[in-house]
């Protein structure tokens, strides 16, 4: 009669345990040389399709290597698991799947836009990979913007658990109040609300239909925010380098450590304590005017993307903790900042659309270069300002390209809270018709500016604040 001993087993156990490694490890070196293999022939590709098609299998074989490996560092010898790694092999083919269609899509869109989907709390961006002139695979311009969002709604929804009544352990930190502190903080959000409305009347009454908490927090994110823009666009343009750039960030350091160097700073100072606003996306801005010192070009929508972030994409995020999302909003957090995102990309947009005649004139041309090429222009065709039928086609995709980040941001508004929906909501509505006017102009944004007049506001206002009380999204 034959006996099967437990030693006999454990044996068994350990030599297919030690095959079972020793065929990953040589599959991860397989691997290893076909990825090397890959990334040389990138650089030889110049047809679209064969490159997407080797992102496809190199993503397949990066997912498939992933699994392998914890595989084969696993102190588990069990060489029963087998079935397990078949379930997550066929997850990391799954992966790379959703992984190819990504690349594919964002090479044949050639625009990024954030597609958030709500699965219980979690929210994801759809974006495409970038090769660097090495041939390495990148995180795109949204991808990396998106990796702040998170902190940011991380950020607000700590602060979120730590007001819940259910946490009474929890205590707030008390302001120390000293003599005539009050007075005069009181006095620094007074002046950031004139420069506010000597410099931005439009979105100065937009702030008066704000709860006066957040209105004075609104204008000293704003005052910074144009003190930054002016150290690049000022009267003193001329004269700023990366060296005072930096200076201007050290003092922003100061002013989150409660080291105010004037009034305005008082105020944004005062702001930060009293809602939960990351420094991040002020660092971001400052990165922006860094930009704007040493490129006057963008070779693609990716890093025009990016720039849009830091000068204004980042001031959505800086908004959203003082806007506040409404209590009732069944809306992740992560998608309010991203639409927030959104709609600081799509103002920026605007921007540039409407002032392609005086950037020219400044020797700068904010418009994707490879687009350009596309549609037959360049440089020189803006530089001479003619409107053709090649030009009013181009202007025809970008304006398409800012609507999108308008509807996306719209998604957002709804999820504010009911005290901040109505002066936003009318300022999405005034800034996104100036796309109609560029149209109206017929695409002559050389020596046309692009605005909204007074009736037109004014008109906008009612369907802003009906927008804003019935939740409605166009």
């Amino acid at each position: 009669m034959f006996v099967i001993r437990g030693r006999d087993i454990l044996f068994s156990t350990r030599v297919l345990y030690m095959l079972q490694k020793a065929l990953l490890f040589t599959t991860l070196i397989q691997i290893k040389i076909w990825v090397s293999l890959k990334v040389g022939i990138l650089i030889l590709l110049s047809e679209e399709t064969e490159q997407t098609k080797f992102f496809e299998e190199l993503l397949s074989m990066s997912s498939i290597a992933a699994v392998l490996w914890v595989a084969a560092s696993s102190p588990n010898p069990d060489p029963m698991n087998t079935c397990g790694l078949v379930r997550a092999l066929e997850s990391s083919r799954v992966f790379s799947r959703c992984q190819s269609q990504r690349v594919s899509n964002g090479r044949r869109k050639q625009t990024t836009k954030i597609m958030s989907c709500r699965r219980g709390r979690s929210s994801v961006v759809s974006s495409s990979l970038v090769v660097n002139p090495a041939g390495e695979m990148t995180l795109s311009s949204e991808e990396k913007v998106y990796n702040v969002v998170l902190s940011q709604a991380a950020l607000v929804n700590e602060q979120l658990r730590s007001t819940s009544p259910v946490l009474d352990d929890v205590k707030k930190p008390q302001d120390t109040v000293r003599p005539g502190s009050l007075s005069l903080l009181g006095e620094a959000y007074d002046r950031c609300g004139e420069v506010c409305a000597e410099y931005a009347k439009t979105f100065y009454l937009g702030t008066l239909l704000m709860t006066p908490e957040r209105r004075k927090a609104i204008w000293a994110i704003y005052v910074w925010c144009r003190r930054t823009d002016e150290l690049v666009d000022g009267p003193n343009a001329s004269h700023i380098t990366p060296m005072a750039l930096d200076r201007w960030e050290a003092r922003l350091e100061d002013l989150y450590r409660g080291r105010a160097f004037d009034m305005l700073d008082a105020a944004l100072a005062d702001t930060v304590t009293r809602y939960p606003v990351d420094i991040q996306p002020f660092r971001d801005m400052i990165e922006g005017m860094r930009m704007d010192l040493r490129k006057s070009r963008y070779n693609n929508f990716d890093e025009l993307y990016l720039y849009c972030y830091y000068v204004a994409g980042t001031v959505g995020l800086m908004s959203v903790p003082v806007m506040g999302i409404d209590p009732k909003s069944k809306a992740t957090t992560e998608s309010v900042y991203n639409a927030a995102l959104a709609l600081g990309i799509a103002n920026q947009l605007t921007n540039i659309l409407r002032d392609v005649g005086e950037d020219a004139r400044r020797g700068r041309v904010y418009l994707p270069q490879d687009e350009l090429a596309q549609a037959g222009l360049s440089d020189e065709d803006i530089f001479a300002g003619k409107v053709t039928d090649k030009w009013r086609n181009f202007m025809r995709l970008q304006l398409k390209r800012a609507r999108m980040f308008f509807d996306e941001a719209e998604k957002g508004v709804t999820e504010l809270d009911a005290a901040s929906r109505w002066p936003v909501w009318a300022s999405l509505l005034l800034y996104r018709r100036i796309l109609d006017e560029i149209e109206a102009n017929d695409y002559n944004n050389f020596t046309k500016r692009a605005y909204v007049g007074k009736v037109k506001k004014i008109a906008a206002l009612p369907l802003a604040y009906a927008k804003s009380v019935l939740k409605v999204s166009s």
